[in-house]
């Protein structure tokens, strides 16, 4: 079989229920679980790097300003009168939170790809299936299996 083959046969048994052990099925509903994390998290993410674009783009905009310049921030639907070095501190402290933030998510992201990639070696132990290519066990070459 081709590995293209290979790669859609693999696909066309996600979503077909199969008589797994008991073990088995708590892995894939980790694994599941796990998934839909990742994906909030990524979503969460990428939120978090349009935000700090937004606001080193108003950073770069107050550079362009004069101190005694009048300027204005918008407070939902109101503009208030503000001063340069107000809302050059306000944007600096918003570009702070959402780096740690944005250090946060790619912490949980990285957390929860060694989980999926420790369920997924687990799965495929426990089921027979190949390794992943990289998860061979200690003394064993790649391309041999176990036993």
């Amino acid at each position: 079989m081709t590995k293209e083959h290979e790669h859609a046969h693999e696909h066309a048994h996600e979503h077909v229920p199969m008589a797994l052990p008991p073990a088995a099925q708590q892995l894939l509903l980790q694994l599941q679980t796990f998934q839909q994390q990742y994906q909030n998290v990524s979503i969460q993410r990428e939120t978090l790097a349009i935000q700090k674009m937004e606001v080193d783009k108003a950073l770069e905009e107050l550079e362009k300003v004069a101190d005694k310049d009048e300027i204005f921030k918008a407070v939902g639907p109101l503009l208030i009168k503000s001063t340069k070095a107000d809302l050059v501190r306000e944007m600096g402290e918003k570009d702070e939170s959402i780096d740690v933030r944005l250090k946060s998510a790619d912490a949980q992201e990285k957390k929860l790809r060694e989980k999926m990639d420790e369920i997924q070696h687990r799965l495929q132990s426990m089921l027979g299936g190949p390794r992943p290519e990289g998860h061979a066990e200690p003394g064993e070459a790649e391309g041999e299996s176990a036993g």
